[in-house]
């Protein structure tokens, strides 16, 4: 079974601003951490992830919420936002998410996703769900030019995201067959995916480097996991669900 379409690979989100992304699937990529949060939330229970562009625009979205029945959660420049839970996966899923939406704004990530609205579909994939998240695209968009987006950091590359990206390109091309349409950049990610695994790449990148000085490794360690997670968060309307 192959594909029929292109693979490309947009290193930071800003690049969207160039691409005409109606009628294709965008894949967003923020491993360190919003994606990788999003796919734990939902594999924790959460009713619904809501991508918000920044605090003002979670807190107005709280207020539509009935008390209790959600969790504010984010960060901004990797700072956990004031009043609000922690951004991280196994921070978030410890402070419970069951049955509730969660609220949730990035820096970067939700960002991102707000910016692919307008694709024909939208998926939040990470390292811990990658198989699972090209399983769907398989099935459901054979004939989709894919858009995998990497977040970056506020305007700049980021080495996690290319990496994530790259493992995503690898299964594509493993399962669909290596004789498909992939951009330079795609193949560019692949390879640097193949040049190491995933924890030292992670531990050692900028932004690693930066949450194991917050004291974050053990959130590190959770997303650098290779397909942990059978969770597709898909998003629909304002909001990302669980896909069926």
């Amino acid at each position: 079974m192959n594909l029929n379409h292109k693979i490309h690979v947009l290193t930071r989100k800003e690049e969207l601003d160039n691409e005409r992304v109606a009628g294709k699937v965008a894949i967003v990529l923020d491993v360190l951490f919003a994606t990788s949060t999003i796919a734990a939330a939902l594999a924790y229970g959460a009713r619904s992830v809501i991508p918000t562009l920044d605090e003002a625009s979670a807190r107005s979205q709280a207020k539509r919420h009935t008390d209790g029945n959600y969790v504010l959660a984010g960060e901004l420049y990797a700072r956990t936002l004031p009043g609000f839970a922690p951004p991280t996966p196994l921070a978030l899923a410890a402070h419970g998410v069951a049955g509730k939406d969660v609220i949730y704004s990035t820096t970067n990530g939700t960002v991102a996703l707000r910016a692919a609205a307008e694709a024909e579909a939208v998926y939040a994939a990470a390292l811990v769900n990658g198989e699972a998240v090209i399983e769907r695209v398989r099935d459901r968009h054979r004939d989709r030019t894919l858009l995998i987006v990497c977040s970056g950091s506020m305007g700049n590359f980021n080495l996690e995201d290319f990496y994530g990206a790259g493992y995503l390109v690898d299964l594509i091309a493993v399962r669909l067959g290596e004789d498909l349409d992939f951009s330079d950049a795609a193949r560019a990610a692949r390879a640097l995916y193949l040049s190491d695994d995933p924890l030292p790449r992670l531990l050692d990148c900028r932004v690693g480097r930066m949450m194991q000085s917050h004291g974050l490794d053990r959130e590190v360690e959770y997303a650098a996991q290779r397909s942990i997670l059978d969770v597709v968060p898909t998003l629909e309307g304002d909001r990302l669900t669980r896909a069926r």
